[in-house]
């Protein structure tokens, strides 16, 4: 960490900078003794990545930034808010605290919070930071948290983990055992230290895998944002459970959050042609495979038992988009041409034998506009187009 860095009249260039490519200082002569323009360089882009991702830190001053790839694969606030909104008790320990958002947030619920970062400087930059955000009931220690953990005699409500997704040869790993730390390795050693456990993992685990692969799980949240998921949530607590608790969330939307168990409950649904309105679950809802249980849970048909879209007569407060049905229209290729060749639509397949780019090329149709066009199979095994518009709850 380069406290020079620090100085107003550094801090006064890097708020001024603006809208200039901060690339462009890699061609120019050092600005400040004892800073590199790479440095520079790399403290405007981490804050340019940080605008929305960390409003919090954007707007405060005296912010050191990390490299930018920390600030990629950092938690944004909005989902530490939601992770932090999960816990409670006195004390959390983070063991994997990396730039420190999530312990940020989860601090505010708890007395005291120990962020462990193995990287020196990285711990260095969140003591600096946490002073800064006044996050002062946490304590910041430059170790490996594993060991901290083996160490210490303390007992905490929680600990929270986010293991690092690339094995020692920075290849992309997507079992827990394959994380550091190994987490299903390290169960026993993390229930003698704590009650509680919170594991975020990447959206890319297949929540089968993980159930097989970790003990004592009660409730697993899957995090969209925005219509993205980001992350899932696995909570571990020693206290028996019939079912495991399921919970799906697309924040940023007024969306409202699905739960269900799992195993996931068996129920008969039924299926219908598209009625006035079409429901298409958020990613949160795809990601949790519950697709015949989100048409229980709202009452609705499904179009067919692989296209995982649903209908109704009736507006609903669905986790998803709503659409107004304008037309169905069988998919007959000259027919579709004439209705919509030139035409802007947003193009969507499920469940099609095509994809998007291909059918607005066949079609001619231009991407935009407030129509919607679902290209897909219907319960009989037929293909349709469905004309829809967006409606509002």
């Amino acid at each position: 960490m380069n406290r020079h860095i620090l100085h107003i009249e550094v801090q006064e260039f890097l708020k001024n900078y603006g809208s200039k490519d901060p690339l462009d200082l890699a061609f120019k002569k050092q600005f400040f003794e004892h800073i590199e323009n790479k440095e520079l360089i790399d403290q405007l882009i981490a804050k340019k990545k940080s605008k929305n991702k960390l409003p919090s830190w954007h707007r405060h001053s005296n912010i050191y930034y990390p490299t930018p790839l920390s600030i990629e694969q950092t938690s944004s606030e909005i989902t530490a808010a939601y992770k932090a909104s999960l816990i409670n008790g006195a004390s959390v320990i983070d063991i994997t605290g990396g730039f420190g958002v999530d312990a940020f947030y989860m601090a505010k619920k708890v007395d005291t919070l120990i962020h462990c970062e193995q990287q020196k400087q990285l711990s260095e930059i969140a003591v600096h930071n946490f002073e800064q955000l006044q996050a002062n009931n946490v304590s910041c220690v430059a170790t490996d948290g594993i060991q901290y953990l083996k160490d210490t005699k303390s007992h905490f409500s929680w600990i929270y983990v986010d293991p690092a997704r690339r094995d020692d040869n920075q290849q992309k790993v997507f079992f827990l055992a394959d994380c550091i730390p190994n987490i299903p390795e390290l169960i026993s050693l993390l229930f003698e230290k704590a009650d509680n456990i919170l594991i975020k993992t990447s959206p890319l685990l297949d929540i089968s895998i993980g159930l097989k692969e970790l003990q004592y799980v009660q409730e697993i949240h899957i995090v969209a944002v925005k219509n993205e998921v980001k992350e899932l949530l696995w909570i571990l607590n020693k206290e028996q459970v019939s079912a495991v608790d399921l919970i799906a969330v697309n924040l940023d939307s007024d969306q409202p959050i699905y739960k269900t168990t799992l195993p996931l409950p068996e129920v008969v649904i039924d299926f219908a042609e598209p009625m006035q309105y079409l429901f298409e679950p958020n990613a949160a809802i795809l990601k949790s495979g519950a697709f015949k249980n989100i048409a229980e849970a709202f009452t609705l048909k499904k179009l067919h038992q692989h296209t995982h879209l649903y209908t109704s007569n009736s507006k609903i407060n669905f986790p998803g988009r709503m659409f107004k049905v304008v037309a169905v229209q069988s998919f007959n290729k000259k027919k579709i041409k004439s209705l919509y060749k030139g035409a802007k639509a947003n193009v969507s397949c499920r469940n099609f034998p095509e994809n998007p780019d291909t059918i607005k090329k066949s079609f001619g149709i231009k991407d935009g506009g407030d129509t919607y066009l679902f290209f897909t199979t219907v319960h009989d095994n037929n293909k349709v187009v469905i004309e829809c518009i967006k409606a509002a709850y």
